[in-house]
């Protein structure tokens, strides 16, 4: 009577796990994606734990099946000599090695094809992303570029070769390769939009890649995946998967409604708040996303891409042609080479008015 009823707790507790699942929610994203690069990820994590599981799931039930066997009251027999048995090392050694090898070589594999900087080579399963035409060559189907910044505590996306912009939410067509460039105004975020693809870190002064797919219509959630403050919680977007004709007046849609959005709209815009709603932008400036980029929004600033210019020059003055000369003045000689020659340096960076009278900053170069 004492063993029935320990199985029957057994037999209840195992009833009742199933039910744990729905602690998790009803939408498992990660395991149903509606993007091709997320469902060939999802495809990858699947296989991974199945070929672990091969080695878990025998280690734990032999487990069992030795404690019960083997227990005191079995009178099971026991060798104290026994040492050694060749078939039960060669499964012990030879099955997880096979099965490292074979993980190794699909994560090499799945590492180099779903590369986030890598432009997709088809649409879905059975479609490539190249077009075939008449003749026998094909053209790859130009992507849908989209620029993304990272703000304090909002998602801005541009959309350059359509002209607009918008806040918290982006559209995009289905069976469309989407281009993502990514960046960040201030502090380090993460894009994560779990039914289209991996996270991919955005950080300010450098730019990020994403290339993905959406292959089913719908609205699917956005957001931040790594902690960026105080508003990081509600650090959300919309992501909207719709055919050719919904992107189209969308795009009409933000023209319409949308506001101007300059450098002096911008730097009001990238100000810190939270939960903002889903605005549209207009007039958008061609060079914005670029002066983000470079950190240089604000036209006071020098562009990092100009200071990097003047670094490789010598620096901003004399101490930085001394210490590039001295770095670099027998290189080519010691390396068995040509000596180099003259170069320019930055010996100093005038005011706007000491040499053109307009705005900007120039360098004075000299040899």
């Amino acid at each position: 009577m004492r063993e029935v009823s320990s199985l029957l707790r057994i037999f209840r507790f195992l009833a009742v796990l199933p039910l744990f699942a729905l602690l998790g929610g009803c939408q498992m994203v990660l395991l149903g994606p509606s993007g091709d690069v997320a469902l060939q990820q999802r495809n990858l994590l699947l296989a991974s734990t199945g070929l672990m599981l091969l080695i878990i799931v025998p280690v734990m039930a032999l487990t069992i099946f030795f404690a019960w066997r083997y227990r005191a009251s079995a009178k099971a027999s026991y060798d104290p000599d026994w040492n050694h048995s060749l078939p039960l090392e060669v499964v012990i050694w030879s099955v997880p090695l096979l099965i490292i090898i074979v993980i190794g070589a699909m994560t090499w594999m799945g590492t180099h094809l779903l590369d986030p900087y890598r432009p997709l080579d088809r649409i879905s399963a059975g479609k490539p992303a190249v077009e075939a035409k008449a003749g026998g060559n094909g053209a790859r189907k130009e992507p849908l570029v989209i620029e993304v910044v990272a703000l304090d505590w909002k998602w801005l996306f541009l959309y350059p070769a359509q002209g607009i912009a918008s806040l918290n939410e982006v559209v995009a067509p289905v069976d469309q390769p989407i281009e993502f460039r990514i960046t960040s105004s201030s502090v380090m975020n993460s894009l994560f939009i779990p039914a289209l693809a991996g996270q991919i870190y955005a950080m300010p002064g450098m730019q990020t890649k994403l290339n993905a797919v959406i292959n089913h219509a719908g609205e699917f959630e956005g957001f931040s995946a790594n902690y960026s403050g105080a508003g990081f919680s509600d650090m959300r977007f919309r992501f909207r998967g719709v055919d050719d004709k919904g992107f189209g007046d969308w795009v009409q849609g933000a023209i319409r409604t949308g506001s101007p959005l300059g450098r002096e709209e911008y730097l009001v815009l990238e100000k810190p708040s939270e939960r903002e709603a889903v605005r549209y932008f207009r007039d958008i400036p061609s060079d914005l996303f670029s002066a983000i980029l470079n950190m240089c929004v604000d036209r006071a600033k020098m562009c990092t891409r100009d200071m990097m210019a003047l670094d490789a020059k010598g620096g901003g003055g004399k101490e930085g042609i001394h210490i590039v000369a001295q770095l670099e003045y027998d290189k080519s000689v010691r390396r068995g080479g040509q000596p180099m020659p003259p170069r320019p340096f930055v010996t100093a960076i005038c005011t706007p008015t000491d040499v053109y009278g307009t705005a900007g900053v120039t360098a004075r170069v000299a040899n």
